[in-house]
């Protein structure tokens, strides 16, 4: 049995956390071969998150927590908490808690009451100290710390990344995430970048050297692994915000990571890499750079999130819409990256019409194909500006008060065009994004979209647990009569 355990729920048992492993990482030698790491699944029951937990009778627990899990997390301390309390025999740990989600929340917030300890801010340096100040006398450690401690950001030549902790099953069959660089330049009102002044977030970069031979030690033991059965790709995720800021240092980077697309294993596996890029910063030495990557090696999510340019004034985001459609258009056609473009519904000031208008305009740009469209609905963020104005009824949004906060109407969306956005990207991801049926890639289809998704609803009566051969088989005579019908009224 482990002295401390670092817990998560994932979103997907593909998706691992590093933010566990950076933890456990740069725990001192002793602490961390006396530390585990137990990681969850969403949809796994809670039976089997609450059973391994009790069996270990750790001294310490900690938690990641993120908008996505905070409700499964704050439901499993509930029931951890009833099991401890119901059995004389078990010892309470105590709980440290952590993670994006918290450092913005007030005091009073339900899930604090099952912590002794909250980290706001990153924990690498903080978390080894209190952990060691709790095992040798908590009494001492609550005073000296309180529960709630505020992290600086660390120094990221400092500490220790952490991948040496991916499992070879983690390399074999899961998604790896590393990070080059830390914080973003920008500060959109809906996102955590603005919940504090711009000077702390300010973008953070490891030497390329030292990341870079961190990077070729992880890549060599997946090469040097067990490769999956179905030849696919091992996927390298980049977890940097706004990967391109910097262009020198890209470069440098993509450099390496395109010779390493051509050093395939022996039975003919690849690497492919994907980096979150900003559409405005996309010179001609980054775009060369980008064609020279061969198809299947290179995926790009690329932040649009909104093409009106009134309503990104409204949230301080840098806006350039034909510059951005111009750079998609470019990936398109003289690249042979994957591209995902994120778009947001529910931003202040946009309506149904204008958002469509700028979806269609996204998707022509794109020209379909391998490439994916994801639609998102806003988060109301605790802290955000959005989330303040919220509060303050400045932008007359309406959101849910529980994680993830999506909001619920705005000023120009009511309730009903909300559920049939939330509809439509449902529907989107199952038909258009994992290519059931393919639509035309030079015209319009938003409109279209939007009256198939509402009768594949009224059809089938839920967008979840479909089956995927159905599904094809109704949208694929639903869709061609949906645009004939238009074409005619036209």
């Amino acid at each position: 049995m482990a002295a401390i355990v670092l817990a998560v729920i994932n979103a997907k048992w593909i998706h691992p956390s590093l933010a566990v492993r950076l933890l456990k990482a740069n725990l001192p030698g002793g602490l961390q071969d006396d530390s585990a790491i137990m990681e969850f699944a969403q949809r796994q029951p809670l039976e089997e998150k609450l059973t391994p937990i009790l069996a270990a009778a750790p001294r310490i627990l900690a938690f990641s927590v993120s908008i996505w899990n905070h409700g499964l997390t704050l439901e499993l301390l509930e029931k951890l908490e009833q099991a401890w309390s119901s059995n004389p025999a078990c010892t309470a740990p105590f709980i440290i808690l952590g993670g994006p989600e918290l450092t913005p929340l007030p005091p009073e917030t339900a899930i604090f009451r099952f912590a002794d300890f909250v980290i706001r801010g990153e924990g690498e340096e903080v978390f080894p100290r209190l952990c060691q100040a709790v095992l040798e006398d908590p009494a001492e450690a609550k005073t000296r710390y309180g529960k709630f401690i505020q992290a600086d950001p660390v120094d990221l030549n400092a500490i220790k990344p952490g991948y040496d902790l991916y499992t070879d099953e983690d390399l074999k069959n899961k998604l790896i995430y590393v990070e080059a660089s830390r914080g973003c330049p920008y500060a959109c009102g809906f996102c955590q970048s603005a919940v504090k002044p711009k000077t702390a977030f300010l973008v953070r970069e490891f030497p390329p050297e030292v990341f870079l031979a961190r990077l070729d030690r992880l890549l060599c033991r997946i090469k040097n692994g067990k490769q999956p059965k179905n030849g696919a790709p091992r996927t390298i995720k980049f977890l940097d915000r706004s990967f391109n800021v910097n262009i020198p240092w890209a470069l440098e980077i993509l450099e390496y990571c395109l010779t390493k697309t051509t050093e395939e294993t022996e039975n003919g596996n690849h690497f492919q890499f994907h980096f979150e890029m900003v559409p405005v910063v996309f010179p001609k030495t980054l775009r060369t750079m980008i064609a020279r990557f061969p198809p299947g090696s290179l995926r790009l999510e690329i932040g649009i999130q909104s093409l009106n340019p009134q309503t990104c004034a409204l949230i301080q985001r840098t806006s350039n819409p034909e510059r951005e459609l111009e750079v998609l258009r470019f990936l398109r056609r003289e690249t042979s990256a994957l591209v995902h473009a994120d778009l947001i519904a529910g931003l202040p000031g946009e309506d149904l019409v204008s958002f469509g208008r700028g979806f269609d305009k996204l998707w022509i740009a794109l020209g379909g194909a391998f490439n994916e469209i994801q639609l998102g609905i806003l988060k109301c963020l605790p802290g955000t500006p959005v989330h303040t104005m919220a509060e303050a009824g400045t932008n007359k949004l309406i959101y849910s008060k529980t994680a993830p906060y999506e909001v619920l109407t705005t000023d120009k969306l009511s309730l009903t065009d909300m559920e049939k956005i939330k509809n439509f990207a449902r529907f989107w991801e199952l038909i258009v994004n994992r290519q059931l049926l393919p639509l035309p890639p030079d015209k319009p289809v938003f409109a279209r979209f939007m009256e198939l998704s509402q009768q594949l609803f009224r059809h089938f009566g839920r967008n979840w647990g479909l089956p995927k051969e159905e599904l094809r088989e109704t949208a694929g005579l639903l869709f061609p009569a949906i645009e004939k019908t238009e074409e005619a009224s036209a």
